[in-house]
Parts: structure tokens; C-alpha cells; sequence
């Protein structure tokens, strides 16, 4: 018999009538992985492999997109404008906390062979299933929208203000289709194509840091020296509120499951679970890299200055086009290719994370195109109709801006609380559950990113409302969430509890 410690989920033979995350004719053949391993089966994790890290090297890059999404990067500017280079050092725990979080994603799906979306639809009762459903979708919508919105705003700086936002939304639309295209070719072919997206990322903000010339030593020192005052207190919050999203917990815990391993072998977990480790935390570090490119920038060229407070996404390129000049790349015109390839890049994996989150949850056996389509008008049609309404209005769209980062600060409890729960029990994962000392650290993540989104809450109503209905406003919607996300913790550990 098996010895306990080294039982694992068998959750490999998974029914064919179900919707899952990869058919077995789109999974990456890790070469060894997949061969009979005495080693293995034993539970002894096979040596180091630079050829199985490459073949594993893919899921962390399409998830560290959401760290790059438009909503950041407008983060990233906006502290590095108001703050100048005192928030680097918070930037840099941000992603740290974002990673701990997505590992527990990875964990979850390679333990168990189930993404998220599929494990909450077979774990919660219907009521609940329903309520986390819906707040999926509607995170995922809120900053698809976002990042449609940071898309568009590039296309019409590319343009000359030629084409006006909605003419922006309906080609951002396309991307749908060159997600599609780029899928039927297999995912490494989609894995390689994100790949250059973040390098053009990289080499576009890296451009920028080259013609302003921020500080190093400041740099080092805002990196490696904590320092926070009351008056970038909303920057701060900012910085650590937009780096965990929603909808990319559901994304990454699908990702992985693109890989054929066998799960009923616990080495051969194990060691995809240290190739994802290694590959993710690589991804983070690039993409850590780049948000400090557009930090500093900002930091460089507009701390403590007159429009500090006043640049966003819209405007941001023509400051800068204003301050250093053409030359022979112009500023304007490197800035919105990185937010434009930023835009896409997060829609098309927005995109994809739709597909899992439907499927996962709802159970749906529909065709993949049939459900990106469905995925991309749920964001497409609000963001036209935003579109036709704003057009004229970069304050407009700031505002909305802020109004949508209500709306993914209010979700991400109903992404972590689950994940967090799920991945304590070891009915669900096995020898793989996470330890007592990782799952203190992991709730106190958790508790800390709540609570700061809570902050930004609060204080984004207090600045929007005022009088009796600002009390009003702010007491319900306090109550509710705080009330539901108390019966989501004592639910899900009630649910999983050892009989």
C-alpha cells in the first residue's frame, strides 16, 4: 500500500464528457516526464534539467501579463510622478506577493489536474458557486475593459487622433481572432508569441529610461530603503491593490495544466511544481523590470512638478514628448507602443482566462471560438458604448478608470479566499497541501491585499460621495462584502474539513 505522505489526487482520468482546461493533444510532451521512472513513482524527484525547465517555461510569462496590463503601468506612472522613487521598494514586495499567490494557483492546478474555476464548481454548493461565478466575470469584464481602454488610447496616439476611441475598440476586437489563429497552432506557438510581446514591452520602457536618464543611485536606494509618508499613502496602496487580479489566479491555475505529466507519480509533481516555481518567479523578475522602467521614468521626469498629479494614460506620452523632444524615435510614439502592445497582450489573455472561467464553472461543452466570442462582447460592447461616451473626455476616462479599479479591489477576495482554502486541504490536493507555516504566510498576504483594496475603497468613496449618502453608500457596501467574504472563509473551511 502507498504510504500516506505520498498519496496523490487521482484526478488525471478525468471523464471525457467534462469541459477541461487542455485536451491530451495540446499538451507540451515533457521528454522523460511521460517515460515509465522507477524513481519517480517512488516519489523521488528526478535530476535538474535545463531541456525539461525550457519545455516548462511558458504558463509564467502568459500570467505575468496581468503585472503589465495598462492598469499598472497607469500605477506605475502615477507613483512615480507623485512619489518619485520612494515606492520602488514597495513595487518590489507587491510582486512578491503576487507571486506567492500565482504559485498557489500553479500548485493547485498541478496537484489536483483541475483548474480554479472547475474545483469551485465542484466544491461549493450551487448558491455559492453561482455568487463566485458571477464575480469572476464580473472582475474579468471590469479590467478587460481597462485594458481595451489603454488600447485604444494607443491606437489613437499611433493615429494622430485620427481614429477616435470606438474606431480603437472594434480593432482591439481582432485580437480575439489572432487568439484563435495563434491557438490552433498549439500553445507553444501562443506561448512564443506572448514572449515577444514582453520583450517589445521591455525594449520599448527600456528606450524610454535611456532618453531621461533616471537616477541609478536613487533608484538602489528607493529599491533597498522602505519610506512612506502620508502623502503618497493613496500611491502606495495603489502600487500593492493592482498587482494581484482576479481573473489571473483562475488563468494561471489553468496554464499549468499544459504540460502531461502523471499525477498519480508524486516525483513527477513535484518537479513540475519546481519548474513552474523557477519559470514564474523568472517572469516576475522581467516583469518587475519593466514597471520599474516606467517608475523611474515618471520619477525622472515629472516628481515634484506642477502636473504631477495630473498624468495618466491618455496624456503621459505627450508630457514626455513635451520635455525631451522628438529625436529620432519620438517619445510619444515609443510610449503608446508599449501600452498599446501592454493593451493587447492583457486583452488576449483576459480572453483566454474567460474561456476557463465559463467552462470551469457553468460546465459548458462549447466550442473554443464560440466561447472567446462571448468572452470578448461581454468587454467589447460596455467599452464601445464608454467609448462613444468619453471619446472627448480624458478626465472621463480617468474617473471610469477609478471606478473600474473599485471593481477589481471589491472581487479579489472571492479569487483568494477559495484558492487559499482549496490549497489547505488535503482532500483536494493531497500530499500537496501547503504547510502550516506557508498558509499563515499565505492568509496574511491575503488579509493585507483585502485590507489595502478596503483602504482604496473607502477612500475612493470618500473623495466621490459626501454627505448622508456617502454614509449610506459606504456602510452597505462595506457590510456586504466584509459579511460575505467572513461566510466565505468559514464556508470553505466547513466544507473541507476532515470528516
Amino acid at each position: 500500500m502507498q504510504p500516506e505522505d505520498n498519496k496523490v489526487p487521482l484526478l488525471s482520468d478525468q471523464d471525457s464528457d467534462e469541459d477541461v482546461a487542455y485536451d491530451s493533444g495540446e499538451k507540451v510532451h515533457i521528454l522523460g516526464i511521460n517515460e515509465p521512472d522507477d524513481e519517480a513513482s517512488l516519489g523521488v524527484v528526478p535530476p535538474f534539467s535545463w531541456k525539461k525547465l525550457w519545455l516548462f517555461t511558458g504558463p509564467g510569462f502568459l500570467m505575468s501579463i496581468a503585472f503589465l496590463d495598462p492598469g499598472n503601468l497607469e500605477g506605475d506612472l502615477q507613483a512615480g510622478a507623485i512619489a518619485g522613487y520612494s515606492l520602488l521598494w514597495l513595487l518590489m514586495w507587491a510582486t512578491a506577493m503576487g507571486l506567492l499567490v500565482q504559485l498557489l494557483a500553479a500548485r493547485l492546478g498541478v496537484a489536483t489536474g483541475k483548474h480554479l474555476a472547475e474545483l469551485c464548481s465542484e466544491e461549493y454548493p450551487t448558491w455559492d458557486r453561482m455568487v463566485l461565478w458571477v464575480m469572476a466575470e464580473l472582475a474579468l469584464v471590469g479590467a478587460d475593459i481597462q485594458e481595451v481602454i489603454g488600447s485604444v488610447i494607443a491606437i489613437k496616439i499611433l493615429s494622430n487622433g485620427a481614429l477616435p476611441l470606438w474606431a480603437g475598440v472594434l480593432i482591439t476586437a481582432s485580437d480575439c481572432f489572432i487568439f484563435l489563429f495563434l491557438e490552433n497552432y498549439g500553445v507553444r506557438k501562443l506561448e512564443a508569441f506572448f514572449a515577444v510581446l514582453i520583450a517589445t514591452m521591455a525594449v520599448s520602457f527600456a528606450w524610454m529610461v535611456g532618453e531621461t536618464k533616471p537616477s541609478g543611485t536613487e533608484l538602489l536606494h528607493g529599491v533597498s530603503v522602505p519610506k512612506l509618508s502620508s502623502k503618497t499613502i493613496k500611491q502606495a496602496v495603489g502600487v500593492v491593490g493592482c498587482i494581484i487580479m482576479p481573473h489571473n489566479v483562475f488563468l494561471h491555475s489553468a496554464l499549468v495544466q499544459s504540460r502531461e505529466i502523471d499525477r498519480n507519480k508524486k516525483g513527477q509533481v513535484q518537479e513540475a511544481l519546481n519548474y513552474y516555481s523557477i519559470e514564474s518567479t523568472a517572469a516576475l523578475i522581467i516583469s518587475f523590470i519593466i514597471n520599474l522602467f516606467v517608475t523611474t521614468v515618471f520619477a525622472k521626469a515629472f516628481y515634484d512638478t506642477e502636473i504631477a498629479t495630473g498624468i495618466g494614460l491618455g496624456n503621459a506620452g505627450q508630457y514626455l514628448e513635451e520635455k525631451y523632444g522628438g529625436g529620432l524615435l519620438p517619445t510619444l510614439y515609443i510610449w503608446a507602443i508599449g501600452l498599446l502592445v501592454a493593451g493587447q497582450s492583457s486583452t488576449i489573455t483576459g480572453t483566454y482566462a474567460g474561456q476557463f472561467i465559463m467552462g470551469g464553472f457553468l460546465k459548458l461543452k462549447l466550442k473554443k471560438w464560440v466561447r472567446a466570442l462571448i468572452t470578448r462582447s461581454c468587454a467589447i460592447i460596455p467599452t464601445i458604448i464608454v467609448a462613444l461616451v468619453f471619446d472627448s473626455s480624458e478626465a472621463a476616462l480617468d474617473t471610469l478608470n477609478e471606478w473600474l479599479n473599485v471593481l477589481q479591489s471589491f472581487q479579489i477576495p472571492f479569487a483568494l479566499i477559495p484558492l487559499l482554502c482549496l490549497v489547505s486541504k488535503e482532500q483536494i490536493m493531497g500530499a500537496f497541501r501547503i504547510g502550516h507555516v506557508l498558509k499563515t504566510v499565505a492568509w496574511i498576504v491575503a488579509a493585507l491585499v483585502i485590507v489595502i483594496n478596503g483602504y482604496l475603497l473607502l477612500n475612493f468613496f470618500s473623495s466621490e460621495v459626501s454627505g448622508q449618502m456617502f454614509t449610506s453608500i459606504v456602510s452597505a457596501f462595506t457590510g456586504a462584502n466584509l459579511a460575505f467574504i467572513i461566510y466565505l472563509v468559514s464556508r470553505g473551511f466547513s466544507l473541507f474539513d476532515t470528516p
